[in-house]
């Protein structure tokens, strides 16, 4: 995609073409609704509203500044042949209302219209339209250079806490603890720190300096509530959950907001059902109107779900929460595939943002999911076999996790790997490890390079994952008689650092969602995380042992995920700290001042 230089000319007089801009062209303009503007022909039939014409002259940017903004700036989308002649599409998007005599339109609206007889379309539509076809999902994006983000992360001063940190949500998002916590230890963003020691008499605490929301999240929780505020009068949909922690997306059905979809893709009705199928006329996605808000997680959406949005006509960059470092997984992706080389996607493939990235990444070249180390061998089987053998095993192996039109014979010829963000960073590496050994075996080891995408640090995990699971790691030094991770359920990172304590610490290390899982100082409600790898299919709960009965002082550590706020942490600290006498207990005013000292210092 490019922009257009508004020097280049489209003619040098009538009839003369231009050789640097000899094709004919239309130019589409788009609403922030993802809409197009349509004029009509002679008969009433609907056309583009801007076509290359000879006669006047002039470019297709000064046609776009003069007819439709000022500021508009022209997109290059692609080309198509019609009668017999190459045509180039331009494309362009505009805040204009209106263009006299002319009317937006949403592809939805005019497909319907067609099909009632009541807006029949020229020739030259018929072939704009195929063309713009596969490039549907850049429409919204037009104006976004490659460099640029769809939602930068907001600095500590563009924060905007007031919009959900209100008397309703106090205790699930603040926490004066937390924060000092923060202040003390996280001294740089991308850096870990000590942990820290809350010594509370009876029982100590030592939290990592870097726990709990990262920014992708603080970003799109910002966006969600902001959405709800600003719109009182219009219907607010995320597209599924908004982070993976409950109280969150509890918080924001109480407020109104509703969710079209499960984390699965299953289409949801009003009351929170699932619906009966994609074509149930009560799910809430067949129920969209333009004037609706549809929020996209962090997580990101799949081309496919967004075109649904465009399609319809529904304004989706201005509510678009993808966290900026998984956009950068999918410029990276992108960057990969331009380059010739197919994307293998570290992750699981029923997560949220697996999806995303291999929908991503399959519009720009060949893409494979793997799950783990055992699906890399089953890979290096697939690329060390020849001949039908080699098709056999990857269809054994890979059934449902690779892109349209993939061919096993031709595209494992060069590979790059990106993965999910919230894994762990060494098991993505270990892969890449295993991978760049196979290639040498195969081509010879000076031929890796052109085999295996070598450049830069090789994966592409997010900061703020692997500095939560640096932090936890410096924490895990400490002596522990208990380490609580908190985090939701379905939540990956989350799960990632539950592992970490697990290998160290075993069944004394224990996953929950809040304080209500600590049902004593003997008992513990622990979550068991759904594991493909592990052999465990469904989700389940299991009670264990907690805190073990001595006169010494005991010692857990605690840590959240990145969707975990800041108030559950604290009230966990509550709930245990609720287990001894009031009057052997250090005074949590104490300790906030003890914090408050470190951080004067």
């Amino acid at each position: 995609m490019r922009t257009v230089d508004p020097a280049r000319s489209l003619t040098h007089g009538a009839g003369e073409m231009n050789p640097v801009t000899a094709n004919p062209w239309v130019l589409l303009c788009f609403d922030t609704h993802n809409r197009f503007l349509l004029g009509s022909d002679p008969q009433g039939h609907a056309q583009p509203s801007f076509v290359a014409d000879a006669a006047d002259g002039r470019t297709v940017s000064e046609v776009a500044q003069a007819e439709v903004a000022a500021e508009a700036q022209v997109v290059e989308l692609s080309s198509f042949h019609f009668e017999g002649q190459e045509w180039t599409l331009y494309c362009l998007r505009s805040a204009v209302a209106a263009v006299a005599g002319q009317v937006f339109q949403s592809f939805d609206a005019l497909t319907a219209a067609q099909a009632a007889g009541a807006m029949p379309i020229t020739p030259l539509l018929v072939a704009v339209l195929e063309a713009i076809e596969p490039e549907l999902i850049r429409i919204p994006y037009l104006d976004q250079g490659e460099n640029e983000y769809i939602y930068r992360f907001r600095t500590a001063k563009e924060r905007n806490r007031s919009v959900y940190v209100d008397a309703h949500s106090q205790g699930l998002y603040q926490s004066e603890l937390c924060a000092l916590i923060k202040a003390a230890r996280r001294t740089k963003e991308k850096s870990s720190g000590e942990p820290a020691v809350l010594d509370f008499g009876p029982v100590r605490y030592v939290i990592p300096s870097h726990f709990g929301f990262c920014l992708g999240v603080q970003n799109a929780i910002e966006r969600a509530y902001e959405a709800v505020a600003s719109h009182p009068d219009r219907r607010v949909f995320m597209l599924s959950e908004l982070i993976h922690n409950p109280f969150v997306n509890e918080d924001l059905l109480a407020r109104g907001l509703r969710y079209l979809q499960t984390d699965k893709g299953l289409p949801l009705c009003a009351n929170g059902q699932l619906a009966n199928g994609p074509s149930d006329p009560d799910a809430l996605w067949n129920q969209l109107s333009a004037d609706d808000v549809v929020i996209i997680p962090a997580f990101g959406a799949t081309n496919e779900d967004k075109q649904r949005l465009i399609r319809r006509g529904i304004a989706i960059r201005e509510y678009d929460a993808t966290c900026m470092l998984v956009e950068k997984v999918w410029k990276a992706a992108r960057r990969y595939a331009e380059a010739g080389f197919t994307v293998l996607i570290h992750g699981k493939a029923e997560h949220e943002e697996t999806k995303a990235t291999f929908s991503n990444s399959s519009h720009y070249g060949p893409a494979l999911m793997l799950r783990n180390q055992g699906h890399a061998e089953a890979l290096a089987a697939v690329i060390e076999a020849e001949g039908p053998t080699k098709t056999r095993l990857f269809n054994a192996s890979f059934a449902g996790l690779f892109s349209e039109g993939f061919d096993p014979q031709r595209d494992l010829e060069k590979l790059a790997v990106v993965n999910q963000t919230t894994l762990l960073r060494n098991e993505t590496l270990k892969i890449i490890d295993y991978l760049r050994k196979v290639i040498a075996a195969k081509y010879g080891a000076d031929k890796v390079s052109e085999h295996l995408w070598s450049k830069g640090k090789g994966d592409t995990l997010c900061y703020a994952t692997q500095v939560n699971q640096d932090a936890l790691h410096k924490a895990l030094e400490a002596p522990i008689d208990a380490a609580l991770v908190v985090g939701g359920r379905n939540s990956s990172n989350t799960y990632q650092l539950y592992r970490v304590c697990a290998e160290r610490y075993g069944a004394n290390a224990h996953y929950i969602q809040s304080e209500a899982n600590i049902h004593s100082m003997e008992q513990i409600q622990h979550y068991i995380f759904p594991d493909v790898s592990a052999g465990r299919v469904a989700e389940s709960e299991a009670l264990r042992p907690f805190l073990p009965t001595r006169d010494a002082p005991l010692q857990l550590l605690l840590t959240g995920g990145a969707s975990c706020p800041d108030g559950i942490i604290q009230q966990v600290i509550q709930r245990i700290n609720g287990f001894f006498p009031a009057d052997t207990l250090r005074p949590l005013d104490v300790i906030l001042q003890e914090l408050a000292g470190e951080n004067a210092e």
